[in-house]
Formats: C-alpha cells, sequence, structure tokens
C-alpha cells in the first residue's frame, strides 16, 4: 500500500477534478505483476493502468488501492467491474470514496462477485493524500495551501517593495515543485502589480497539464504587458473580478485567451464556492498579505508551508499577512506543527488547521 501511495503522490495537481489514485497488483507468489497511477486530466484510472500492465497475470491477483474503485458509468466504464472481469482473488482498499456515486457501491460489487476486500490499510495517509478532493466533495471547495517566504521575523520586502530575494535558490525550486502537486496557483492582484510574477512550475516534466494561475482582480488591474498575460496561450489564466467590472476590459482579456470570471460577491467563502463547482481540488496560495489575511480570515488555510530565512528586516519591512482585525485571541487561526526541514540556508514548516473558523463567511472582497 505505500507503494500505491506513491504512486497516488506523482499524479497530484494533475488529475482534477478527480482523485489521484495508485494501484498495485500482486501475484499469489508475491510479485508486482501490474501498477498505475490516474494520468493527467483524470483518465485513465489508476486500476485501468494497472490491469493492462499486468494482463492475464492479474488473474488471481491481489490489488491494492488507495480509493475505492469506482462503480459508475463515466468516460470510462467502472473500475470495480474491471477488476472483477480481470479476476483479481482480493483487494485491499486504503480509504473508501466520499464521491456519493461512488461511496461504498464499488465495494459491494467486488463483495458480490466473490472478491475479498479489505478496508482502512494506511486510511488516514491516503485521505491526507486526497484531502483537497474529499473537501471538494464534502463541502464543495479546495484544500487551501498557504504558502509564505518571510524573514525571521514575518516580512516577505522591505519597506521599498523589494523582495528578491529573501529565500534562497533550494527554497525557490521547492516552491516550483509545490506548484506542480497543486491543481492551481493564486495571487490577489497587488502581488502581480509588485513583483509581475510568472508562476509557472518551470521545471522539465512538469509540463504535461500547466498549473492554472488565479488572479484576485477585482478592479482588473492587471496590466497587458504582465507575464501572466503575455503568456496565457501556454498556460491557463483565471481572473476572478467583480461583476460590475468594465465589459470593454473583460472582453479585451479574453481575447487574449485568459478566462475571466465575474462574480457579484468577492468574498474569500464565494471564490472558494465557485472554484470547487469548478472542479478544482487543490489550490496553492502564493500572496500577497492582503489575500493572506482574507483567507485566513474566513478560516480558508487547510495548510500552511512556511519558508523562513535566516534574516531580519524590521518593522518597517511589509508584513507576510495582513491585518485580521481580531477583537479577541480565540478568533485567531490556530495550526498544529506537523514537521520541519532545511532546504539549503532556510527552514521549511508545515502547518495544518487545527480547526475551521466558526465564521466562515467573513472576510473583506479583495481588491
Amino acid at each position: 500500500m505505500e507503494l500505491s501511495l506513491g504512486l497516488a503522490r506523482r499524479g497530484l495537481g494533475n488529475t482534477w477534478p478527480n482523485p489521484s489514485v495508485g494501484c498495485v497488483l500482486v501475484s499469489p507468489q508475491g510479485f508486482v505483476v501490474g501498477r498505475g497511477w490516474t494520468k493527467p486530466g483524470g483518465r485513465p484510472h489508476a486500476e485501468a493502468v494497472a490491469l493492462l500492465q499486468a494482463g492475464d497475470r492479474a488473474r488471481g491477483s491481489t490489488a491494492y488501492v488507495t480509493l475505492e474503485p469506482c462503480s459508475h458509468f463515466g468516460q470510462t466504464p467502472p473500475c470495480a467491474t474491471a477488476l472483477i472481469e480481470a479476476g483479481i482473488a482480493r483487494c485491499i482498499v486504503a480509504s473508501s470514496d466520499p464521491d456519493p456515486r461512488v461511496s461504498g457501491r464499488g465495494l459491494d460489487m467486488l463483495r458480490a462477485a466473490g472478491v475479498e476486500v479489505s478496508v482502512g490499510l494506511l486510511s488516514d495517509a491516503a485521505v491526507d493524500l486526497n484531502k483537497g478532493f474529499f473537501s471538494r466533495i464534502r463541502c464543495c471547495r479546495p484544500l487551501f495551501t498557504l504558502k509564505l517566504a518571510t524573514s525571521m521575523d514575518g516580512k516577505i520586502a522591505i519597506a521599498s517593495g523589494e523582495s528578491r530575494w529573501i529565500t534562497g535558490e533550494r527554497a525557490r525550486h521547492l516552491v516550483h515543485c509545490m506548484r506542480a502537486e497543486h491543481d492551481a496557483v493564486l495571487v490577489g492582484s497587488g502581488t502581480v502589480l509588485a513583483d509581475d510574477p510568472d508562476l509557472r512550475c518551470r521545471l522539465p516534466g512538469f509540463d504535461q497539464r500547466p498549473v492554472v494561475r488565479i488572479v484576485l482582480d477585482g478592479r482588473l488591474r492587471l496590466p497587458d504587458q504582465a507575464q501572466l498575460v503575455s503568456s496565457s496561450r501556454d498556460a491557463p489564466v483565471l481572473i476572478v473580478t467583480a461583476s460590475s467590472s468594465e465589459l470593454a476590459r473583460v472582453a479585451s482579456l479574453r481575447r487574449r485567451g485568459i478566462e475571466v470570471l465575474c462574480l457579484d460577491h468577492l468574498e474569500p467563502f464565494h471564490i472558494a464556492n465557485e472554484l470547487g463547482s469548478r472542479g478544482f481540488t487543490r489550490v496553492f496560495l502564493e500572496g500577497g498579505g492582503a489575500v493572506a489575511a482574507s483567507f485566513l480570515k474566513a478560516g480558508l488555510i487547510d495548510r500552511v508551508v512556511w519558508f523562513h530565512a535566516p534574516i531580519v528586516i524590521g518593522a518597517d519591512g511589509i508584513d507576510g499577512v495582513g491585518a485580521l482585525a481580531l477583537s479577541r485571541l480565540s478568533e485567531a487561526n490556530r495550526f498544529v506543527y506537523k514537521y520541519s526541514y532545511a532546504c539549503g540556508s532556510d527552514t521549511v514548516t508545515v502547518l495544518e488547521a487545527e480547526r475551521a473558523f466558526v465564521d466562515r463567511g467573513v472576510g473583506k472582497e479583495l481588491a
């Protein structure tokens, strides 16, 4: 199952709106005869890939699958049916599927066909790996990971706005890898105006399905000269703006190949639901401080990846997180430490939300 989980991780960021699943087929003699993971776009499924590789050797084998095999007809036949027809003897599943179209039906199909079924092996790891998919199904919103790259005192730039580079080259390389494991990267218009970022994952081998670059731009301030605009036909860009935005400007951006989403409400909770309805499962929030504060205020940050550099900028620097306007300490988002590690001269700390903030609708509109 650990091998299946490792395979599933290879698909993260490439399979949405589907989960990323891993499957390993083991013969009665204990040999791996097939393995697979969900391919870009969510098709084919991991089980189909592993069965194709195994061929006739799948008969009598044990399937180790990270998520319950699907039981419904979509663009492809059900994976549960494919496993049954291949003649597997056992199916060990890490986690059941929260999708109501499946949700136990795949397991029932396998049992009804005489396949021995076991559920729960390494289930915590399997749910954690596909937490974004679970969130989209259960809460109609993706998993949000907040990336912070700050000085020791929590600053992302000096007073003049200069920020290149606070963290080192190895840390920046790692950020590209993290982008690749997410469906989308999200920033505010302030970050675009200040830094003119490209936001693509510029690493070899990560270009099969480019990450979607999302800009929250309530006043459509994105300039035509921005890298996001000039590269919009090479990698997708989605601008989220107010429904009252100038129609001519919206049309101009669309002609450049940019998708423009006009919403009546620009609070983070509404944006999160809209992204969930579009199939996004994992969103990497990269800045800036105002956007980070708004999503924190709304209780939408599920995970924090904090790059902290061995540098002190001082009180006149620009904060990594904007004002939260807390009236009581109990209103603060609390996170649970998971682990940390060195990355060149910097340190990376990973934390997860202790609980969802009670007032999930709170959050000022984004500029």
